[in-house]
């Protein structure tokens, strides 16, 4: 029996991966446990939630693999800083004291987060090779192209390459510092989003705008070759010499300095979403045509963070080459850590891999649990007042009732999600025939921008009913149009609206799920995977005929996804949440004692 545990960290997102003889036993980013979102430290907490669901000690570990090869990345900001010398010393000093106190001495760090009981050997893979193994070692192929787009590791941005069997090979790579994830993070910088967080809200602006500006992009900022290769002009650019994205041409360029984060969204903003959108989505298939091209494989695995853009890949599906995809549902840097430790096992110890037919990532609960008896230690720990139920089919049926009702629902059952998605057990469900609900729970629950769209979580058996998607999505990546037969006429003074004033019109049967260019973002929910999950929606299904839930992340504003049953209760109670699911547990907020501090939380983000 061979153990091997999988790092990434300090960069963005740390993760620890736990492999035991090719099977993925667990896996769970830092902040799930620090409650600092995106938490880049060493992930000491999730390495001791690994090894506890593995029931052993870093002692007994064979293998520690991380994700980068940190001496390489040096060696890439040393030549960055010299080539920008003297410009660059600002950044150079800002980033030289935690290269020097951690960065160069990762052995150390890893040590001293094993508790110094660790005496085995230490593996660094290259950040990208750590992308493309966990995009094909756990995929459902045997053969398959794999591409990466990511953020800069050592010196790739994006590589593509072929895995066969047990073994993943790079061809062809773009290097540093022309990545298109750059491109895409200048602008969420730009439009005034927090980068490495908001690009989401770049994705879903962008169809309030037209991509007017596309010329713009092409014409100075990124030049696209027939191989999809392509080259930024850094005239543009600050992140080599400085501490910003963008440079005063890149302000010039798009008519203005940079939106402040509060500032009102205007109809330029929402154009240059859509054209950024665009122009992702165009470099992607590009790439994805030349590596087709290439390759001649039918299958294509995703991993990198530009892999998260389910917009693009929406399109990829409809419009690529490729036959079928499959995409790693933690694609960023939190997947890294799963790559490497794949990486040690297939190809460093030579073992076999057999595919598996829908994908060896165990639906990405990997996570930790509570049973039904910690949830009730808790509850009844704060006076709280719920309402058990023993029988499961009981349960559902009350959660479907609840949710016809209008109740916006936050349910915690079963093992927490691996990547950046909520797929149902740490979620907040709505009602998708509510056209009001969207609204509601932007602006009551998730205390964000009201054009943030909604993602559906349908049956897997009725995806066809309601999406023009033909592949299987459960991990939530890929966008998908409305079914023209769900689509409600717009009448004359609708379709004149522009930008955020389209928000309240509706456009379908299921209007808080159905973005303004009517499409979605589906996940499509399977009772082998989610086995509660999918008898809430059938459930509902027989209660209304509906399919179809709003499927967010369990969190507030600005934390990191819930992960205990009291993480969950607090969130219930700080935002206008109506229920919340605990295992099997059932709490209505107007039974609830008060909780210190949440009727002030909720206070400060409704509108006097």
């Amino acid at each position: 029996m061979t153990t091997i545990l999988g790092i990434s960290a300090f960069y963005h997102d740390s993760a620890a991966v736990l492999v035991r003889d090719g099977v993925i036993i667990a896996a769970a980013q830092e902040e799930r446990f620090s409650r600092v979102k995106h938490d880049s430290r060493f992930p000491r907490l999730a390495v001791d939630y690994c090894l506890a669901e593995g029931d052993i000690t870093p002692v007994q570990l064979d293998h520690v693999a991380f994700y980068d090869k940190p001496l390489l990345k040096f060696e890439r900001l040393l030549e960055t800083y010299l080539a920008y010398a003297p410009r660059g010393l600002r950044s150079f000093a800002h980033a030289l004291p935690q290269w020097l106190h951690q960065k160069l001495f990762l052995p150390r760090e890893i040590d001293i987060g094993l508790g110094g009981l660790y005496e085995g050997p230490i593996h660094f893979t290259g950040h990208h090779e750590a992308h493309a193994a966990s995009a094909f070692l756990p995929s459902p192929f045997t053969e398959a192209a794999v591409l990466t787009i990511d953020g800069v590791g050592e010196w790739s941005t994006t590589t593509w390459g072929v895995g066969r069997n047990n073994h993943v090979a790079l061809s062809q790579e773009i290097r540093f510092p022309h990545w298109l994830g750059l491109l895409y993070s200048a602008v969420t910088y730009y439009l005034g989003f927090k980068v490495n967080s908001g690009e989401y809200k770049v994705m879903g602006l962008a169809p309030y705008g037209e991509p007017r500006l596309v010329d713009l992009f092409w014409n100075h900022l990124i030049d696209l070759k027939a191989d999809g290769s392509f080259w930024l002009d850094q005239a543009y650019f600050d992140y080599c010499a400085g501490l910003t994205m963008t440079s005063h041409l890149f302000h010039e360029l798009f008519g203005g300095p940079p939106r402040a984060p509060n500032a009102p969204l205007t109809q330029r903003h929402m154009d240059i979403a859509a054209s950024m959108q665009r122009v992702c989505e165009d470099v992607m298939l590009a790439l994805a045509r030349h590596v087709h091209a290439m390759t001649g494989l039918p299958n294509l695995c995703l991993a990198g963070g530009v892999a998260l853009n389910c917009v693009a890949n929406g399109r990829l599906l409809r419009e690529g080459p490729f036959q079928r995809l499959w995409i790693q549902p933690a694609a960023g840097d939190a997947g890294g850590a799963l790559g490497a430790a794949l990486l040690v096992w297939h190809h460093l110890l030579d073992r076999p891999r057999t595919p598996e037919v829908d994908d060896s990532m165990r639906g990405a609960l990997l996570g930790p649990a509570a049973t039904t008896t910690d949830v009730v230690s808790y509850l009844d720990s704060i006076g709280a007042i719920y309402t058990r139920y023993d029988n499961e089919g009981a349960l559902c049926a009350e959660v479907a009732r609840l949710l016809d009702s209008g109740k916006v629902l936050g349910h915690v059952h079963g093992r927490m999600e691996f990547g950046p998605r909520a797929l149902g057990n740490r979620s907040i469900l709505g009602d998708p025939r509510d056209a009001t609900m969207q609204a509601k729970m932007n602006l009551k629950v998730k205390f964000r921008e009201s054009f943030r769209p909604f993602a559906p979580s349908v049956l897997e058996e009725d995806v066809a009913t309601y999406f023009d998607l033909p592949v299987s999505s459960p991990y939530m990546l890929f966008v998908a149009p409305v079914r023209e037969a769900l689509r409600v006429k717009v009448n004359e003074v609708e379709s004149s609206l522009v930008g955020i004033d389209r928000l309240h019109v509706r456009r379908s049967e299921l209007p808080a799920i159905t973005h303004v260019d009517y499409s979605a973002r589906v996940q499509s929910v399977r009772a082998t995977r989610s086995p509660r999950y999918y008898r809430i929606l059938s459930a509902f299904k027989a209660r209304t005929g509906c399919s179809v839930l709003i499927n967010t992340s369990f969190n507030i504003r600005g934390e990191p996804i819930v992960n205990t049953p009291a993480e969950a209760y607090r969130c219930f109670m700080f935002t206008d949440m109506d229920v919340v699911v605990l295992e099997n547990c059932i709490c209505l907020k107007e039974q609830q004692p008060p909780m210190i501090g949440a009727a002030e939380y909720r206070a400060q983000f409704r509108p006097d």
